[in-house]
């Protein structure tokens, strides 16, 4: 069914698209759709079209192929988890157009890092879900995904501590089993030095000593009696990582 919306600008357009992409209704190499097509299916100007794909191209979501037109552009940065929310909702789609995970890694431990357990408010001695991915775009390995639960979370989602993944959000089922709503805090990204467990699920070669410098990024989940789960993300150095605008705000 057509999109219309009374005073549809640029950045309507730009979003309809953006969200198709994001969602996997178009694929890598799908041609958009002719200038006057979105202009009949919008009731906006060429001009305002012409704003809209050019703010996509920008993105690098989009890329001109000639006398083809205008084609879904091969994606040019990684979704981190928590990104990756809105789409489950939407579509039920845990990775887009080429995307895929490998490595599932499920351990449970007393909590070794101090930053998790402040994080977590659980004490050293206390036993974690930690589950651990490599997220992959056409078999290219892009981040290490590391998601921890404390003993409250994983023992009413019982499933976090299998070795099969997951088939849902766990915020989704942890709310239909509590009634509480899971709410995911500030994501926070900063620089720190990559584990040889991470370089070599990132399929990093380098010599031992040579360090290597990776962007990360980390959020906690809370309900309303406090934390639920921490999740974080550790990219390849080169890549690049999309930021939506609603960043955190599900």
């Amino acid at each position: 069914m057509a999109y219309r919306s009374s005073g549809s600008g640029y950045a309507d357009v730009a979003a309809h698209f953006r969200k198709r992409i994001e969602d996997g209704d178009l694929a890598t190499g799908d041609l958009i759709p002719s200038v006057s097509d979105i202009r009949e299916q919008f009731g906006v100007s060429a001009k305002t079209v012409s704003r809209a794909l050019g703010v996509l191209k920008n993105e690098g979501l989009l890329t001109s192929r000639g006398a083809l037109g205008t084609v879904v552009a091969t994606p040019a940065s990684v979704t981190s988890g928590v990104d990756r929310l809105p789409r489950m909702a939407r579509t039920g789609r845990r990775y887009g157009h080429g995307e895929d995970s490998t490595g599932h890694r499920v351990m449970i431990r007393s909590v070794h890092d101090p930053k998790i357990a402040r994080a977590l408010d659980v004490d050293d001695s206390d036993e974690v879900v930690i589950r651990i991915r490599t997220f992959r775009q056409d078999g290219r390995p892009t981040s290490v995904g590391v998601s921890v639960y404390p003993p409250r979370t994983w023992t009413t989602v019982t499933e976090l501590a299998d070795e099969e993944r997951m088939s849902g959000y766990f915020g989704t089922i942890y709310t239909e089993r509590t009634g509480r709503e899971v709410i995911p805090g500030e994501r926070i990204g900063y620089l720190r030095m990559a584990s040889q467990d991470e370089l070599d699920a990132l399929e990093i070669k380098v010599p031992s000593v040579t360090p290597v410098i990776v962007f990360v990024t980390d959020v906690t989940f809370h309900d309303e009696d406090g934390p639920v789960a921490y999740w974080e993300d550790v990219y390849a150095p080169g890549e690049k990582i999309r930021i939506p605008a609603e960043a955190g705000v599900q």
